[in-house]
């Protein structure tokens, strides 16, 4: 850190992505992008014809997506806010919504720039608890009297709210902003955007990087009642209008315009899914049941780190965490059921070393 530095970001710890090295040829399986490439739509899209014009600015307004996303999940234009991944969607939300007078609440355990967002605009957080068995409980989330922000499906560990339990969240929430994060909703979960039409304080988040294939993109989009989208919009503007290059959003509405590919490739990634759970329990793992586009296990002989690093000198990526409550875990990526196979190959060559073969 340099001397220049304010003193206010000192103690700031800084969202940790999953490592990419490039020492040699991983199978990826530590940041849930999707093992399938974008569909033809999409590649078609981006065309030379198309890249030069990078020379001009995009449409700030990214007019065409939000059409396109509007007629998809039923909502009019104004409800529709796009931005640079869902991240940034994230980070106007905190803005926006939390502040000195208006605090936030979110689980402990849950996706790590919740926490990294609060510090850095020094917004009064209340991490809650997971239960035991790592859901929530949703009546700690009654009369929060704060923003409250739910990643639904929850990360690391995959396990869904439903739809009914998110409708009392609302209601016992009126003055306050419920955002609930659906970037792992299309493996196998029940979004709750509908209820936009009925609450009036839900904003529902969402990203093009999971099941739509397009992590590189940088794409995500937002939906509320027009007041929210308009309060959103102003921090957007405020900061950076530009923020979605040309090339993400044709990729994003050629996205929108071909469904049945992306509704396809999700439905391969549950069945690896489950291919991927069955297989893992018969060699002494045990692991939540997830929704989402991993899987979060432990082994009952080997502990999480030790299992990391094996599978990393094999050539396996998975994305391990050093909380103390998680340790014992790895979040694992599901790939292919071919990629998952090598991860199996893997884990039988680390188990029948350490003695604790099936």
């Amino acid at each position: 850190m340099s001397r220049f530095m304010s003193a206010r970001f000192s103690s700031l710890e800084e969202y940790v992505p999953g490592e990419q090295p490039r020492d040699m040829q991983y199978v990826k399986l530590n940041t849930n992008e999707s093992p399938f490439p974008p569909s033809k739509e999409v590649i078609d899209a981006i065309n030379l014809e198309e890249v030069s014009k990078l020379n001009l600015y995009p449409d700030p307004t990214a007019k065409g997506l939000k059409e396109r996303l509007a007629a998809r999940y039923g909502f009019g234009v104004e409800n529709i806010f796009v931005s640079n991944g869902s991240d940034d969607i994230l980070n106007f939300a905190f803005m926006a919504f939390c502040d000195k007078n208006c605090g936030v609440a979110y689980p402990k355990i849950s996706y790590g720039f919740y926490e990294v967002y609060a510090a850095l605009y020094s917004i009064d957080a209340k991490e809650i608890a997971l239960k035991e068995d790592f859901s929530i409980d949703i009546r700690d989330y009654f009369n929060a009297g704060r923003t409250i922000v739910i990643a639904n499906p929850n990360a690391p560990t995959g396990l869904l709210l439903s739809k009914e339990d998110i409708k009392k969240i609302l209601d016992a929430n009126k003055d306050n902003i419920v955002l609930i994060d659906e970037a792992y909703i299309d493996f196998g979960g029940e979004s709750c955007v509908e209820l936009v039409h009925e609450y009036d304080n839900l904003l529902v988040v969402r990203t093009f990087s999971k099941s739509r294939c397009l992590a590189g993109a940088r794409l995500g989009f937002a939906i509320a009642s027009k007041e929210l989208i308009q309060d959103l919009e102003k921090i957007k503007f405020s900061t950076n209008p530009y923020n979605i290059n040309r090339i993400s959003l044709l990729a994003g509405e050629a996205a929108i315009d071909s469904d049945s590919y992306y509704f396809d490739r999700a439905k391969e990634i549950m069945a690896a899914r489950e291919f991927t759970v069955t297989e893992l329990k018969k060699r002494g793992f045990t692991m939540t049941d997830s929704y989402a586009n991993f899987i979060f296990a432990k082994h009952n002989k080997i502990c999480g780190e030790e299992i990391y690093l094996k599978l990393k000198s094999r050539g396996v990526l998975v994305r391990h965490f050093s909380k103390t409550e998680i340790t014992e875990y790895n979040r694992i990526t599901i790939g292919t059921k071919e990629q998952m196979q090598v991860l199996i190959n893997a884990i039988d060559d680390i188990l029948e070393k350490k003695g604790c073969a099936k």
